[in-house]
């Protein structure tokens, strides 16, 4: 267990207590407390139940490592060596981590798109190369729960509801489940902020060496397992619909024969493309039913509203940690007493959510990011609109130009959250210098290395949890 007090983003940036970065990050005292209380609900719950401290603390070590932060893979490494008396056991467990880092580094984001339309955007590469020993070693329950980190961190967008079988049979239940991908992707946020904040205050470190997707060794390879149901796309066009237009419920099929049971939609009306309109999103988990949510279960929702959708009551079944995410979003998103505007920060979460290719996330977001500008006076729809036809362009994640988002300050902060969205991190002191060029003080800075490492959070989510549902209304949009 961590000591008492400490601030973990603060102990991986190097932030000492008085210092300049302290000061700024005080401004954010919402999302910095509750960035804490999500560490600590996922990472020390007081009540860890099945999923076990030495599992959260192994996978933990394994998100550092892929994501190629020593100081954190060192923090997680301790931390895992608390909670395994055996010394023996801890050193083996420990060397198999590295060993699979070593062996399954890979520059990400890549993978498959669901939606045909982005099929020229495709990067295949591997899932997790794991050898017979190492499996036998780590058992059924971490070798699966090592398989779905990899493909949160470095593959998101390869997400299917297919993934979740192996660890439905090896013993993950429902909850368990959703409290595993709260605490991957909630190490993608928390690895960016300490990340950025190095790089902000000079101190960011070199980034870890790694190959890319082509070029991987061959063994298990990301393949579109569900091509025959997103076939069905147009099919789905003639789905049912209720009275207010809509989407019905779609009856739902199930996956695998033991354990979790796993929601397909054969009959979901499919996105094919990037789009500013709305979207559903249905669960490949059972959510909690309104009616079983208790007192504790509607508070940890915040807001009311939120009991009616699948997904917040979803990820419920973690309460602590859904509430701190959510008060963490709130304060990165709409505290605007001081620091860059809120079109930018909805910027930073669209650019991070295409690239990451979570194709809902991206629909609320340049949504909110063209109706901010709008307040604001001037409107750029239009610049939003060609970065979700486009993308950020390889000149963005390479050091070069992006997309023309129309000027210096919306294309500056295009670069820096699609760089902060790169697995093994990159994001460094020349990005930083970029925004500041750009006109953005220090504070503003945080504001967007906040809003895209949050984003990586929220997508991981969106992209590992279910997948997005076209409303009737814009059915015409999303011919295959």
């Amino acid at each position: 267990m961590t000591e008492p007090n400490v601030d973990i983003i603060d102990q991986l940036a190097g932030i000492t207590p008085g210092s300049a970065l302290d000061e700024l990050r005080s401004h954010r005292q919402q999302a910095r407390e509750n960035a804490q209380r999500s560490f600590a609900a996922l990472l020390e719950p007081e009540q860890p139940g099945t999923f076990g401290y030495d599992e959260r603390y192994a996978v933990a070590t394994l998100v550092a490592g892929l994501h190629g932060f020593d100081e954190a893979s060192s923090f997680y490494r301790d931390l895992l060596s608390d909670a395994i008396e055996d010394e023996t056991a801890v050193k083996r467990l420990a060397g198999i981590i590295d060993e699979v880092v070593t062996n399954n580094r890979v520059q990400g984001p890549f993978g498959i798109y669901r939606e045909p339309q982005l099929a020229n955007e495709n990067r295949p590469g591997p899932d997790l190369r794991l050898t017979d020993e190492q499996r036998d070693a780590l058992g059924a329950r971490l070798s699966t729960a090592f398989q779905l980190a990899q493909i949160l961190v470095l593959h998101p967008r390869d997400s299917r509801p297919e993934m979740l079988v192996p660890l439905s049979e090896a013993g993950w239940s429902t909850t368990d489940l959703v409290s595993l991908e709260q605490l991957i992707a909630f190490l993608a946020f928390q690895l960016r902020s300490a990340w950025g904040l190095r790089a902000l205050a000079g101190t960011a470190p070199a980034p870890a060496s790694a190959i890319a997707p082509d070029a991987a060794p061959p063994g298990s390879v990301a393949t579109d397992e569900n091509a025959d149901v997103i076939a069905l796309a147009d099919e789905a066009h003639a789905a049912a619909v209720d009275a207010t237009g809509e989407p019905a419920p779609l009856p739902a099929d199930t996956l695998g024969t033991v354990g979790t049971p796993v929601r397909i939609y054969p009959e979901l009306a499919r996105p094919t493309h990037f789009v500013q309109h709305s979207l559903g999103w249905v669960p490949w988990l059972e959510p909690l039913a309104e009616d079983d949510l208790t007192d504790r279960h509607r508070e940890a929702l915040v807001e009311d509203l939120r009991a009616k959708n699948p997904y917040f009551r979803l990820l419920v079944r973690d309460p602590d940690a859904l509430e701190a995410r959510t008060l963490t979003d709130m304060d990165i998103f709409f505290n605007v007493d001081d620091g860059i505007g809120r079109a930018e920060r909805e910027l930073s979460a669209t650019v991070t959510s295409r690239v990451n290719g979570c194709v809902y996330c991206a629909s609320v977001h340049s949504a909110r990011a063209s109706h901010e500008s709008e307040a604001a006076g001037a409107s750029r729809q239009a610049d939003v609109q060609r970065l979700l036809d486009r993308g950020v362009g390889a000149g963005a994640l390479n050091g070069g130009a992006a997309t023309d988002l129309g000027d210096d300050l919306w294309n500056a902060i295009e670069r820096a959250s699609a760089v902060l969205t790169l697995s093994p991190l990159e994001f460094g002191e020349a990005d930083v210098d970029v925004l500041r060029t750009a006109g953005l003080d220090d504070l503003q800075v945080i504001d967007i290395i906040n809003g895209a490492a949050f984003f990586n959070w929220a997508n991981r989510l969106m992209l590992g949890l279910g997948e997005p549902e076209v409303p009737k209304r814009f059915l015409d949009q999303h011919q295959a």
